[in-house]
């Protein structure tokens, strides 16, 4: 039985609820899709759904390397800033799903474990305010924000390519 599998309560319990609702309904954008359809820009931006899904686990999985060993493991990684955001030669949505679940069951069982007002100091950037710090909540909170935010991006891009609504 992994952590996740575990019954929380309380605040965790709401923390991950959330979480998982947002993931659901970006996976559930991109349910029946194919590797075409998910790699298709169907709107003005650069966005297609298979890089939202990329672009989402990867934000995920940066974030709680923060949450366990603050700006340093963040950053220990380097990221394709561009290529986060769409489908590159060789990768498949079934790939990037796997990735996504492996991801959010890694946080699932941080979250059951880690100190929520552990606090590390965020990384230099210009759109982090100087010398600010964020606890494990906070990062936590973040993350349902950037999954929520992205869901609803996946949306409208679904529904450009053939009418399908996911929250609407």
């Amino acid at each position: 039985m992994s952590v996740s599998d575990q019954v929380l309560t309380g605040e965790r319990a709401d923390l991950r609820t959330t979480l998982q609702r947002h993931r659901g309904l970006l996976r559930q954008t991109v349910a029946g899709l194919d590797d075409e359809q998910a790699a298709r820009r169907s709107t003005a931006s650069e966005l297609c759904l298979g890089g939202l899904v990329k672009h989402v686990t990867l934000c995920e999985h940066r974030w709680m390397r923060f949450a366990v060993g603050g700006a340093e493991a963040m950053q220990s990684e380097p990221v394709d800033w561009t290529g986060q955001f769409r489908m590159t030669e060789g990768e498949t949505l079934a790939g990037l799903l796997a990735e996504f679940d492996r991801v959010a069951a890694e946080t699932d069982d941080l979250l059951a474990t880690l100190d929520l007002d552990a606090a590390h100091p965020l990384p230099t950037a210009p759109w982090f305010e100087p010398g600010a710090s964020w606890s494990v909540r906070r990062v936590l909170l973040h993350l349902i924000a950037e999954t929520a935010q992205h869901a609803g991006h996946a949306d409208i891009i679904r529904e450009s390519i053939d009418g399908a609504k996911t929250m609407g």
